[in-house]
């Protein structure tokens, strides 16, 4: 029987952490639909703020999609580039 290698315990964590940094695109997705609602929410109750609306959600949702663009980040250096291979 062969016991499991650093290398191989090091992949496995790493693939297990891309797995959980990928779910953090989660939050952003719910909360830019809850946003994106709200605002056709506000431009039926008022038409007349339709630009004002619009550009504070479309900001909103822009900086809400950085988290889940960090996690997807977060998960291809560790599938990809992998820096905790050369610490072995």
């Amino acid at each position: 029987m062969t016991g499991i290698t650093n290398e191989g315990l090091v992949l496995a964590c790493s693939a297990i952490g891309a797995g959980l940094a990928v779910i953090a695109g989660i939050g952003p997705g719910v909360g830019q639909g809850i946003a994106a609602g709200y605002g056709a929410s506000a431009v039926g109750r008022n038409p007349g703020a339709k630009g004002d609306v619009m550009s504070t959600m479309l900001l909103g949702q822009a900086v809400a999609e950085t988290t889940g663009l960090y996690g997807l980040v977060i998960a291809l250096i560790l599938l990809y580039a992998n820096p905790l291979i050369g610490k072995l």
